[in-house]
């Protein structure tokens, strides 16, 4: 037996904070029954449905996805535009993105049917890095990049990057090109750090996630992950968490 929210999640059919969501909205029945307690154990024998649908036990799926310019990381998108899911159509898993790369940010993407792992992964006390390559507006200064090293105020919260190098100026051009590293998860966090201080990010790419890189991949391919690297995902993220 285990906890409702943990069942749903583990199916893939959403993640376990979201499942708790639809439990408190009296949206998710058990044999017949309408749940509205988080506390309420079940079993993948029990007969569960959250919106009418049925829960089933699905096999957990890992991938990490070269993301290209202009695909948007949600399962449906109402604009008609092209979603990571369409790279996807491989596999009868109900999977999801953990996260979010902007429309125009490219790189390295994970995804799942593991509402358990996607929810930790996002988790800002998991603390894991992601690398990030950026070409902005501006020649960038050493008080710039001071300021930045010194923390940013972002949502009400003072957020330092683990690591920042500008590895190109182009002064004829006026651009930059700096590498950053962040580990907080915030929306459009990269371009929001490099905004404080008065360049705006033309590109955007995420290489590194945690000790994952893409590798060869080129833009549009994925792989599925190892079950020693998913092991290692967890351990990193716990590890974090408790220190």
């Amino acid at each position: 037996m285990e906890r409702l929210q943990k069942i749903i999640a583990e199916s893939g059919y959403t993640s376990r904070r979201k499942a708790e969501e639809l439990i408190k909205q009296g949206k998710v029945m058990v044999n017949g029954k309408k749940i509205t307690e988080l506390g309420t154990k079940a079993s993948f024998g029990d007969e569960i449905l959250v919106d009418g649908n049925l829960i089933e036990y699905q096999e957990k799926e890992y991938y990490l996805f070269y993301k290209p310019r202009g695909v948007v990381c949600t399962t449906k998108d109402d604009k008609g535009r092209k979603t990571v899911l369409d790279y996807f159509d491989d596999t009868n898993k109900r999977i999801y993105p953990v996260g979010r790369l902007d429309y125009d940010t490219t790189g390295l993407l994970l995804l799942t049917n593991d509402g358990e792992f996607a929810n930790l992964m996002m988790h800002p006390a998991s603390k894991i890095d992601k690398f990030y390559v950026a070409k902005i507006k501006g020649v960038i200064t050493k008080d710039d990049v001071k300021k930045i090293k010194s923390g940013v105020i972002l949502d009400g919260l003072k957020i330092y990057p683990s690591r920042v190098k500008v590895k190109k100026i182009n002064k004829q051009n006026l651009t930059s090109v700096v590498e950053i590293t962040i580990h907080d998860g915030k929306n459009h966090e990269v371009k929001r750090i490099f905004e404080s201080v008065g360049h705006e990010v033309i590109k955007l790419k995420r290489e590194v996630f945690g000790f994952l890189t893409l590798g060869n991949l080129k833009s549009g391919e994925k792989r599925r992950l190892s079950s020693k690297e998913v092991k290692q995902l967890y351990n990193l993220a716990n590890n974090k968490k408790r220190n």
